[in-house]
């Protein structure tokens, strides 16, 4: 019997169709081995980047696993002036997740959640289901029925 992670069971609650996927015995944490092991497009699959803003407050980055975060474009999107990633010390604390298993869903507190918009492109897309070794595959339209969010261009064109 697979676990439960906490977001599986925020899913549940909400009465929201899904996919969970568990790898856990590859104690894999790099996205793009994780897009691999589970046979996916990296595109689909999705990290989530906690950040801190110049005004103290912490935004929510969802991106695929093969792209990097532009902290200019993402400022521009939460109307910061600027903003910077979170030192992964100060992670479970703020969010109860651990690097390489924070997800969007059941954070301690909600933060404004922004998500690349090439999320719109795919009828499911991936991401930590809480806990490392753990994804879920939601459609982006389900997501919005249990976590607020925004579509913006987040990603450093290559």
């Amino acid at each position: 019997m697979e676990e439960k992670t906490n977001v599986m069971r925020l899913l549940d609650q909400k009465k929201i169709k899904y996919n969970s996927y568990c790898y856990v015995e590859t104690g894999e944490t790099n996205g793009q081995k994780v897009a691999e092991i589970l046979g996916q497009d990296e595109n689909r699959v999705f990290k989530t980047l906690v950040t801190v803003g110049k005004t103290k407050a912490n935004y929510v980055f969802v991106i695929p696993v093969n792209k990097e975060l532009d902290l200019k474009k993402a400022a521009k999107a939460v109307g910061e002036k600027s903003i910077e990633m979170l030192k992964a010390k100060d992670l479970l604390s703020l969010t109860g997740y651990i690097h390489g298993g924070c997800s969007p869903i059941g954070m301690k507190k909600f933060f404004k959640t922004t998500i690349h918009e090439t999320a719109k492109e795919y009828e499911t897309i991936f991401f930590s289901a809480g806990k490392v070794g753990y994804q879920v595959e939601v459609s982006p339209t389900d997501l919005a029925k249990i976590i607020r969010y925004d579509f913006a261009n987040l990603i450093s064109e290559q």
